[in-house]
This record gives C-alpha cells, sequence and structure tokens, in this order.
C-alpha cells in the first residue's frame, strides 16, 4: 500500500508536511478536501473536523491467533484480536472521513504479551547484527500510525530492544516523563505536533504528548535503575501542555499510558498514581482529549471536567490486544484568528466486524510461520493432564509445578552458601485460568501458557511473621463467603477487582484460607513440616521480580533482603527444566499444601 511517512525527530521532513518544533517529533500532510458535511459552511465561521484514532495495549498481536493454544483467537464474547484486523478498520475510516483528516496514535505496552514479540526479542532478536525487523514495527509503520506513547512492557526486553525498536518505527515513541537519570532531560520524544490542511486555508495543528507510567520504576527496576527516572503524569502534562499551546497547538491530545481510576497497585512505594489519566484532565487545564491505557478496560467515552476551566476532557480507552478502535471526533470552528475546539465525541469500533487486511497477512505470513513452527516443538512428556479451571481456589498440580521448578533452581543456586540451611518456599499465580498441560506430549507454547510474563526469578529471606502477613494480603482477593451455604466460585474471587496475578499461592508450608472472616484474619494453621510457623524463623521465597519489586504492593518482600536473583525469565526456566527432565509426572511434585474453608470446614 502506498504510505505517507512522517518525519520526526530529525528524520527526512518533506517540505511541507510538517514543521520542526523543539523537543519533540513533528508530523503532518497536506490535507486532501474532506467530505462536504465535515468541512465547511458558508459565510464567515468556517468550520473543519477531523478523526484522531487510537489503540493501545496491543502487546505483541498482529495476527487474530492465540499462539498458547495455537489456533484463532476466542473468547466468550466472541473478541478477535490483532493490528490485520485494526488496520481494516482504519482503512474504513480513512475512506469514510478523508485519509487527510485522521491521526492513528497508540497508548502503549506493544513489544511484549504473545510468542510472536516474544521470538523477536529473545530467539531472534531485533538487536541482532543483521536482525530482523520487528513485527510490531513492520505492522504499525504499513497501516500508518502518527505517533504511540511508551507503555510499561516496552521496557520488559531491556532499553537496547526498546530503542532498537523505536529506530524502527516510522512514528515516534513518546514519554514526556520517562526522564534520563542523570540529567532529567526527557529520554524520548515528549511530544508529536501534525498538521492538518484544511479547505479553509487555515492549518489545524494538532498536539500528541506521550505519557507513560511512573510504576515502571519498581516494575523493570533491573532494566531502568540508575538509567531512567519516570515522575508523576500529571506534573509533567502541567509542564508540557502550556508549552504546546504556546508553540500554536490548536488541539491537544494525551495518548497516556495509565488507567483512569485514580488507583495504584504498588501502594505507597512511589508517590505517583498509576492509574492517573482521569486525575490529568482533571487538573491540568489544555487538554482537549486522552486516549487511555494500560487498565485492560473498555471506556468507549468518559467526560471529566477540568477543575480549573469547567471545560469537559473526553477521555477513551479502546479493549486491548486490537479488539477496539477508538474514534476521537473532533469538531472546530475559526474564530477570532484562531481554531477553537467546539466539540469532541468518542466512540470504539469492534475489530470482530470486519477481516484480517490481506496486506498485513502477507506482510508478516512468514515471521507467523516461524514463531507457529517454534511454539509446537515438543520438549518432553506429562504423564497426566493438568489445567488452571480451578485455580483460584484449589491447590493444583499445574501451579504446583510452577512452585516445585522455582524452588528446586533456588535451591540449588543457594547450595553450599551462607543461606543454604533456611527453607526454601515458593510463591506463584495463576495468570491465565485456560492454562493446561496435556497428558503426552509437552511443547514450548504448553509450558509457556503457564507464565506468559517475562518475570524472572529472585529469592527474599523472609520471617515467619512476614510470611503470615503476605499471606493475609493475598488472601484479600477472595470475596467473603458466610459459612453454611452453597459457594458459587463465579462470585468468590477477584473481591475489590483483585486480579487472579495478585493472589498467590505459597507452597513449602501448610495452611488454610477462611474465607467467612473478614479480609486480615484469614489465615489459619500456618505450619512448617507439620508444626506452626514460628514468627521468627527465618525462610528464603522464591518470589518473581514482578512482586519483589513490589508489584501488587504485597507486604515485607520490596524490602527483604535478596539473596539471588536470576536474569532467565521463568517461563524459559520452566520450558528448560522440562526438557531436562524428559517427563513432567504430578505425583513427583503435587500436594495440596492450602485449603479454602468456612469456619474450618474445607469449601471443596
Amino acid at each position: 500500500m502506498g504510505l505517507d511517512r512522517r518525519a520526526f525527530l530529525g528524520r527526512s521532513a518533506a517540505a511541507g508536511a510538517g514543521v520542526a518544533l523543539a523537543g519533540g517529533a513533528v508530523s503532518g500532510e497536506a490535507a486532501a478536501a474532506a467530505p462536504a458535511e465535515r468541512t465547511g459552511r458558508p459565510g464567515r465561521e468556517r468550520r473543519y473536523a477531523f478523526t484522531v484514532m487510537g489503540t493501545t495495549d496491543l502487546h505483541g498481536n498482529v495476527f487474530n491467533w492465540d499462539y498458547f493454544t495455537d489456533r484463532e483467537f476466542d473468547d466468550k464474547a466472541r473478541n478477535d484480536v490483532g493490528l490485520a484486523k485494526i488496520s481494516t478498520l482504519v482503512k474504513r475510516v480513512r475512506r469514510e472521513r478523508g485519509r487527510r483528516n485522521t491521526l492513528l496514535i497508540d497508548a502503549g505496552d506493544t513489544i511484549q504479551g504473545t510468542q510472536l514479540s516474544y521470538y523477536y526479542a529473545k530467539v531472534d532478536p531485533i538487536t541482532a547484527r543483521r536482525g530482523p525487523v520487528h513485527p510490531m514495527a513492520q505492522a504499525m509503520n504499513a497501516i500508518g500510525y502518527d505517533a504511540a506513547a511508551l507503555g510499561n512492557h516496552e521496557f520488559n526486553y531491556g532499553i537496547p530492544v526498546l530503542r532498537k525498536f523505536e529506530e524502527q518505527c516510522d512514528f515516534p515513541l513518546l514519554g514526556a516523563n520517562a526522564l534520563d537519570a542523570k540529567s532529567l532531560r526527557p529520554a524520548f520524544a515528549p511530544y508529536s505536533m501534525h498538521r492538518l490542511r484544511t479547505p479553509c486555508g487555515r492549518d489545524v495543528r494538532v498536539a500528541v504528548l506521550g505519557l507513560t507510567n511512573p510504576g515502571i520504576a519498581i516494575w523493570d527496576k533491573a532494566n531502568v535503575a540508575g538509567r531512567m527516572v519516570f515522575p508523576g503524569l500529571e506534573e509533567q502534562a502541567a509542564k508540557w501542555v502550556p508549552r504546546l499551546r504556546s508553540m500554536g497547538a490548536d488541539v491537544v491530545f494525551v495518548s497516556a499510558h495509565s488507567g483512569s481510576s485514580g488507583t495504584s497497585s504498588y501502594g505507597d512505594q512511589l508517590p505517583y498514581v498509576e492509574n492517573a489519566a482521569a486525575l490529568v484532565a482533571r487538573q491540568v487545564p489544555g487538554i482537549d482529549a486522552i486516549l487511555v491505557g494500560h487498565a485492560h478496560t473498555e471506556i468507549p467515552e468518559y467526560r471529566v471536567a477540568n477543575e480549573e476551566t469547567g471545560r469537559e476532557v473526553v477521555l477513551s480507552e479502546p479493549l486491548k490486544w486490537g479488539q477496539r478502535l477508538t474514534l476521537f471526533d473532533v469538531d472546530l470552528v475559526w474564530s477570532r484568528g484562531r481554531w477553537t475546539v467546539e466539540k469532541v465525541a468518542a466512540e470504539v469500533l469492534n475489530s470482530n466486524t470486519v477481516e484480517e487486511d490481506p496486506a498485513i497477512v502477507r506482510l508478516l505470513g512468514d515471521e507467523h510461520r516461524k514463531v507457529v513452527a517454534y511454539v509446537n516443538q515438543v520438549i518432553g512428556t506429562s504423564t497426566a493432564a493438568m489445567s488452571t479451571v480451578d485455580a483460584p481456589w484449589k491447590d493444583e498440580p499445574i501451579i504446583d509445578l510452577i512452585n516445585h521448578v522455582q524452588a528446586e533452581t533456588v535451591k540449588a543456586a543457594l547450595a553450599g552458601g551462607e543461606f543454604a540451611a533456611l527453607p526454601v518456599l515458593s510463591q506463584a499465580s495463576c495468570f491465565s485460568r485456560t492454562a493446561r498441560i496435556p497428558a503426552g506430549q509437552v511443547t514450548i507454547k504448553d509450558a509457556a501458557g503457564l507464565y506468559p510474563f517475562e518475570n524472572t526469578l529472585e529469592a527474599r529471606v523472609l520471617t515467619g511473621a512476614q510470611l503470615k502477613d503476605y499471606l493475609e494480603f493475598s488472601a484479600r482477593y477472595y470475596v467473603r463467603t458466610p459459612a453454611g451455604g452453597p459457594v458459587d466460585t463465579a462470585k468468590l474471587t477477584n473481591a475489590d477487582g483483585i486480579p487472579d496475578y495478585n493472589y498467590d499461592a505459597v507452597s513449602g508450608v501448610t495452611y488454610e484460607v477462611d474465607v467467612a472472616k473478614p479480609a486480615g484474619e484469614r489465615i489459619a494453621k500456618l505450619s512448617f513440616e507439620g508444626q506452626p510457623v514460628d514468627p521468627a524463623a527465618r525462610f528464603v521465597l522464591a518470589v518473581n521480580n514482578y512482586r519483589a519489586s513490589g508489584g501488587g504492593a504485597f507486604p515485607h518482600v520490596a524490602a527483604a533482603q535478596q539473596v539471588w536473583s536470576n536474569s532467565e525469565e521463568i517461563r524459559n526456566t520452566i520450558i528448560q527444566w522440562v526438557q531436562a527432565k524428559g517427563t513432567v509426572d504430578p505425583g513427583a511434585f503435587a500436594s495440596v499444601g492450602w485449603r479454602l474453608t468456612r469456619e474450618g470446614v474445607p469449601v471443596f
């Protein structure tokens, strides 16, 4: 397809395509005449309308394909995923609105999440000499993105991979609050400026300010500590929005990898709010609309009144993985020598209403086939089938497998050292309720499906009292359920919106979780080797780096002494363990270490 490339950060700028502005990316193109109903009225009053399309949390999804199951993606709502579907929607909108009256932006979390993105970060890495171009860069370039904010998962593979991806993109990666740790200057372009040519003879300048998540400092501490810092979204927006207005921006969009709820998953470890998009709208004047990301929720349109001006800011978050495309329709009127935003409206389009764009399918068909072959490699056999269907409320062998591998790995690493005599416990979460290990042949996709995140393994020392606090905090996940009546598992978990990945099952000890009691009073019969756990006893906890860095705000672990860490992803450790053993036998590691009770009576 014919592409209109944007010039940014000193890259080839065609005359008339845009005007370079200090400190940010520049993008724009001469606009063809838009449909009459969107551009003009007779008389003095000049009007113009344009559309900003948005995606977020694509997480490596190009095709409507689930590499962990090796079949077409499907869920209960019959959603579809991937940029190939988004491309079809984008083309349709451009035909309807006029290609030159649209912009396309993203709100981050692009290069992590599927085996496709993993393959080109680790197996055939884009950072290699003469390495490939990342499939997400290829797809987004072909579709014609104008800008994308950085997400926190952009940093999972390290800064070199991110910088190479940035180099491969024909659009800027924006992060006004991703700063160099030493100079405190932006480490990425803070904004992009786009010029839309109107039939009225008066160009419209649209600024896109990119904001990322301050939680990066915790979640990817190993990759960014001492190199980058991530101040709060509100303070950086307050710094940049007035600048963009003074540079002549008629319209200011924010692309924020930050949810709208005003909450944080890391407690008070940083003085910044994780999900701050609505706070930005409320506290920073001069913003017209915000493309929201990070929270993986669908918000077609959400209006927030700015506290200073009273003007409404329109927020929209399209559903993750390319399941939805947000449309912001912006109406402007020329008045007193300037363009003024008269109205902004937002909606989302569902990608399950269209077919995949054949151009994207052709473009990345070879990459897709390589990854399908990779994930179907057989690495061992299993003597029994295991699944996570009941893992959120039962101690299941498939979660025991993760804990067994982690504990065994840490014990081997500590052998012969100062901490070798301490008991090793392990934490694991149910990341997916559809993960499974089949009886018979086990492939890479089976093992990888247990651990879809790029977490690495650490070992931290906790006391028995701290372990009890940790388990109490984890047990908040359950909805308080009185004794005596039936238990509906559909209503038992995710209390107060706590996600599955923030419930930890700990192996190496035994305990009960009494869901009839209030949160904070649920852990009973906490024992080690048949004896009650001594509050002063010391244990080594095998824990993923997300949790060890404060993710989920679990108590004690982030401040606990680290006695070992590993750069190998837990997913790969599991794969290597299966390859080394050859056979996975649940009888060798599965046990019921914890159970749910109500007033001492087992729920199941």
